[in-house]
């Protein structure tokens, strides 16, 4: 059998970790929750997980500082950053996509968009 894929998501908010989780893991993906953002760099380097969905706002570090601060990172400069968040101002898209997120999708979303996204960030056809 095939090794799931895993996701990290780092999301501060009760609710939407509850449905993010819920969504990947139906989805047949291997969840962990981080809930600032020092936690989602620390994370993200230490279990290499196959995706983040990061929200922008965070406690400790912004979305935007984490994407930045693992695209410097060696061991994580291919991993696929999908930003996941209700700052949808297209100068925080711009920021968001030239800090290094391979993609950026505002709340509330659509859950075939946001699944669509996944796979096609993990290389898989929707």
């Amino acid at each position: 059998m095939a090794k799931r894929r895993r996701i990290l998501v780092a999301d501060d908010e009760p609710n939407i970790v509850l449905s993010l989780t819920f969504l990947m893991e139906r989805a047949g993906y291997e969840v962990e929750v981080v809930d600032n953002g020092e936690d989602a760099v620390t994370q993200a380097i230490e279990s290499t997980p196959d995706l983040l969905l990061l929200d922008v706002m965070l406690p400790r570090l912004s979305g935007f500082e984490v994407c930045q601060k693992l695209r410097a990172h060696p061991a994580c400069r291919a991993l696929p950053i999908i930003m996941l968040t209700a700052k949808g101002r297209d100068s925080e898209i711009s920021k968001g996509l030239a800090l290094g997120a391979s993609a950026y999708i505002t709340k509330p979303f659509s859950v075939q968009d946001l699944l669509a996204q996944v796979s096609a960030a993990l290389g898989k056809r929707p």
